[in-house]
């Protein structure tokens, strides 16, 4: 089965309470990790309508803090399905809601596996891309699996058609 890219689109909002914070009165980056590998479960679980847990995480850098009192707004979505597993890719979002302000705070991708009723990878629907972002981050990401797969000792780098295409033509 076929599922459009946009269908699985979540945003999670939180506010950043005193508890969320360090001493420079700044979300904590773990706090905000854990916020999203929330939303990009949320994301692959409208994909695939199945349970899913999280097989990695890609670098996330951090470009603007968000203070105490603003509002997070992360925006998920699945940018392209493999045999069980998924992409999602994330944009966090800062708000003063006071000063009528939004900030990128970061950007990143995670990886999702689907389940089944054992607990072992399931197939999973199909993605179709239609925007022309979509289409971009769906081309990019059979580029950024292979480099995980590398990174994790799954492939060989030797292997990896998609990346030696961009060196070598």
């Amino acid at each position: 089965m076929e599922k459009k890219a946009s269908e699985s689109f979540i945003v999670m909002t939180e506010l950043v309470l005193p508890n969320d914070t360090n001493n420079f009165g700044n979300l904590m980056g773990g706090r905000l990790m854990y916020w999203m590998d929330i939303a990009a479960a949320l994301a692959a679980m409208k994909h695939c309508a199945a349970p899913v847990v999280t097989a990695s995480v890609d670098n996330i850098s951090f470009e603007t803090p968000i203070k105490i009192g603003n509002v997070v707004h992360i925006e998920a979505k699945v940018t392209r399905a493999f045999n069980s597993s998924m992409e999602v890719h994330m944009k966090v979002w800062g708000e003063d809601a006071i000063q009528q302000y939004r900030y990128k705070s970061n950007e990143a991708y995670y990886t999702f596996v689907a389940l089944d009723p054992n607990g072992k990878p399931r197939a999973i629907n199909t993605l179709v891309p239609e925007t022309e972002d979509e289409i971009k981050l769906h081309e990019g990401a059979l580029r950024r699996r292979q480099i995980r797969l590398i990174l994790g000792g799954k492939m060989k780098p030797e292997d990896a058609e998609e990346l030696k295409a961009l060196f070598i033509k």
